[in-house]
Formats: C-alpha cells, structure tokens, sequence
C-alpha cells in the first residue's frame, strides 16, 4: 500500500522530485523553528521556483500548490492576505479567463495570416525581428499577457499543422514527389520545434520590450502613473530614456543570436519542410468553404474591434475578451457547450497556479522578506539610488512578481517623498528605476512576468520542448543585454 501510495504521489514525476518535496514538507516547521521565518520564507520561494523549473515532467499547480498549503498551515501568511492579493489581481485573472478563450476562436485567421507569413519570409532575421516589433508594438499599447496569448494560440496551430502532416501515411505536396511521415520525424521535427522556440521567445520578449514603454503596457506601469499622476503620454516621456535604448538593443539581440547561432537561436525553416507545409496550407485555402471564409471575415471584424477596445481601453481587457467571445461564438454559429468549454482549457489550470502563486507572494508580504533590500537602497547616496532601486527591482522581480514588488517599492518611495525626505525631481527618477527593474531584467526567468509564466505553463511549451532552463538561457543575451542599458541609462540625480 505503501508503494502505491509514493507511485501516486505526483504521478510520473522524477523520483528525485518527489523525494524532495516530501522532504522539504516534513522539514519546513523544524526548519522555521531552528532558523526562523525569514530562512523559512526564502526557502519557500526556492523551493516553488523548482517546481516551475519542473513544470515539462510536474505541471507546478500540484507541486507548488503543495507547498501553497504549508505555507498557510504554518501561519507564513493568512487566507486574508491571499484573497486580498487575488481582488487587486481580479483584471488579470479575468484576462486569461476570458481574453485567451476569446483567442481561442480567432485561430483559424491567425493560421491563416501567420501561416503565409512563415512561408513568405525566408529570411529568418527578418522573420525574427518582425515577431519581435510586433510584438513590443502591441504590447505597448494593448495588454502583454492578450499578446502571449496569441503568439501561443498561433504557434500551437503551427505546430498542429505540422502534425496534421507528420502523422499522415503519405503527404503529396512537393513536386519532387511523396514523402513519407518518417522525412518529417526526427532531426526535422526537432529542428522545426527549435524553429518555433526561437521565434515564440523573441516574441515574448518583445512584450516586455514594448511593455516598458507605456502607461499600459503592463499592470505595474498603470500603478506607478496613478501614483505619480502621470498621464499616457507623460508616462511615455519620462521612461524613454531607457524605453527606447532597450528598444533598440533588443533589436540588436535578435540580430546577434540570429546570425551566430547562440543560445538556441539561428535554427532556419529548412526548404523540404516549408515546401510541405506550404503545400498543406495552399490545400486548405483552395478547400475553405463559404461558411469558412465568412467565420474568417467575422474573426477579423473581432480582431479589429479587440485592437480599438484595448487601444481605447473601453472596459477591463477580461470584459473585452468576454464580449468578443460572445461576439465570434454567436455569429460562427459556435452554441454548442462543448465546443466552448474546450477553449477555456488553456487557461483555467494557469488561472489556478496563479492563484497558488498569490500564496507565495502573500508571504513575502507579510513577512517582509524584500524590507532589508527596500531599506538599504534607500540608505545609499542619493546620486546612487536610481541605479540601485533598478538592479533591486530586476532581482527581485526575477524571483518574485513584478507586480508585487512594484508595489512595495512605489509606495516607500511616496511615504519617502509625503515625508518630504526625497523631492519631486528624485521621486520622478526612482519611480522610472522601478517601472523599468521590473520590465526589463525580470525577462531573466519564467517566473519574472505573467506572459513568461503563462508561455512556460501553456500546452505550447511541452510541444516545443521548452522548459524552465531552456527558456533562462534562451533569455540569457537578453537579460544581460537590457540590464546594462537599463541601468546606465537611468537618471543621475545630484
């Protein structure tokens, strides 16, 4: 029974895993006792971001949710404070809830564009900074997470292309001949998964290079402007001297690791599998029916109308995404319950672990696990602040939400400047050190920003092979790159 019961704990997990979060459960209340709850607090959060490192073999929610309930038996955090954190995320949990089942019923149209795209444009650093504009483009003035959650809806359809085509008995689409699904296995399938990881982080990073930029960019952004009562374009003004060098050098990363290979990046759509693909997709096209085209034109007319509800930001983006879901559903001719439930999948298990993630972040709160560093930036000179509140920022952030420590940080910093121990000019500068740590050094992990998460935990990441490592050292050039342009581009104020 005994034996049962170990083989069912965590499923088909690595025994090593196992062993470690069992025994790490047993120890956390003598551990806390021995070393106290600041150790204690620390070693939660190491220990739940090896459970996202090991979201491709245990997806985090059953792990990480393991040690989100000892961290509420042991008293680390209340339910009060995990509630509190999951009102103020109310906007981004009904994003995903209804925005990425929204996406869901565009793909057809996304297949369609991004398709031809992918077989047009050969030229892969071409093809790669195009992901990557767009993606900082719209994440700029739209939402980063509704952008990630299209550039996965998109590459998951690719991938189902792909498939569709590997798993046939015979493809006739070359004019060399027929292939058989063995000349689509092996190194051709791995090269094409390598294909697609580099282009879906080029693009997520490029959320964050466009989502540093603006008022809405990111949620954190909005917090700072009203604080600092910044409006859109105040906002844009006071960050861009380190919003647009970060721009344009993450632009110069995408070229670098395109053109020499490094870091997972550089792999080519080879010609054999673009020639198939083209041949299943001109298939399709030449196949739609009228009832298909008119679905087409009515998720583009949705398409239009998300851009202007987000650009205008008519409501919160979750009540877009709910009234485009009803609006796509309803003219497709999509009633059945069945068929909708299926596009809620991709998200209610992310929605989950993050609320299980509010647990830790609910910790951190109450134990004031960030205080020290918060305390000891604000004792350093102040010429020196606004460099170390950004270094401070993107630590933290890496490990922890930025969002979160966004908050932290903004409101020391208007108690410092209510008590008027700072003034108005360096509240300006350290509020921009902060928007900025936590944009652009928390591209370092998965855990760093919502989108980074949501791409790691989605059902894209295990088809494609990308992992928690894969995705920090994919992101290593980066991180490295944004963090010294965003540190000596911060204000020196004397």
């Amino acid at each position: 029974m005994v034996s049962v019961i170990y083989k069912s704990f965590l499923g088909n997990s690595p025994n090593w895993f196992k062993v470690a979060i069992l025994s790490f459960l047993l120890l956390s209340f003598p551990l806390m006792q021995v070393f106290g709850v600041v150790a204690a607090g620390w070693a939660f959060i190491g220990m739940f971001i090896l459970t996202l490192a090991m979201a491709l073999k245990c997806y985090p929610l059953q792990s990480g949710g393991l040690l989100a309930i000892a961290v509420l038996l042991l008293g680390l955090t209340s339910p009060e404070t995990v509630w509190s954190e999951v009102q103020d995320n109310l906007g981004v949990i009904l994003l995903l809830v209804f925005m990425v089942s929204f996406i869901y019923f565009m793909q057809p149209l996304l297949v369609f564009i991004f398709g031809k795209i992918l077989i047009k444009v050969e030229n892969k650093v071409v093809l790669s900074l195009m992901f990557s504009i767009a993606a900082a483009v719209l994440s700029a003035f739209l939402d980063a997470l509704t952008v990630t959650a299209v550039l996965i809806t998109v590459f998951i359809a690719l991938y189902g292309v792909y498939e569709k085509v590997h798993s046939s008995m015979a493809v006739d689409y070359d004019k060399d001949g027929v292939f058989d699904r063995q000349e689509l296995g092996g190194e051709s399938l791995e090269h094409f998964r390598a294909f697609l990881r580099s282009l879906v982080m080029h693009g997520v990073i490029g959320t964050a290079l466009g989502g540093v930029a603006t008022l809405v960019g990111e949620p954190q952004n909005l917090l700072i402007g009203e604080k600092l009562e910044w409006d859109f374009l105040t906002f844009a003004a006071e960050v861009s001297h380190v919003s647009i060098p970060a721009f344009l050098a993450g632009l110069l990363v995408v070229i670098f690791v395109e053109l020499t290979g490094t870091f997972g990046f550089g792999i080519k759509l080879d010609s054999h599998t673009r020639s198939i693909l083209k041949g299943y997709i001109e298939q399709e096209n030449a196949k739609r029916t009228q009832k298909e085209i008119y679905a087409l034109i009515v998720q583009a007319i949705c398409a239009v109308l998300l851009i202007l509800g987000l650009a205008f930001h008519v409501m919160e983006v979750g009540l877009i995404g709910l009234v485009l879901l009803v609006v796509v559903t309803a003219f497709t001719g999509i009633t059945e319950e069945a068929r909708i439930g299926h596009a809620f999948e991709e998200s209610l298990p992310f929605v989950s672990l993050l609320v299980i993630f509010f647990v830790i972040v609910g910790m951190i709160h109450d134990q004031h696990l960030f205080t020290p560093v918060i305390q000891w930036v604000l004792s350093l000179p102040i010429e020196q602040q606004p460099k170390a509140f950004f270094l401070a920022n993107g630590i933290l952030s890496a490990i922890s939400d930025n969002v979160f420590v966004a908050t932290v940080y903004i409101n020391e910093v208007m108690t410092a400047y209510q008590s008027g121990d700072i003034s108005r000019e360096h509240l300006d500068a350290l509020a921009v050190a902060i928007n900025t740590g936590t944009n652009l050094p928390s591209v370092a992990t998965p855990n760093g920003q919502a989108a980074f998460l949501f791409l790691l935990t989605s059902a894209l990441a295990p088809a494609i092979r990308l992992g928690y490592m894969k995705m920090v050292i994919m992101a290593l050039p980066y991180t490295i790159v944004l963090t010294l342009v965003g540190y000596f581009s911060q204000s020196v104020i004397m």
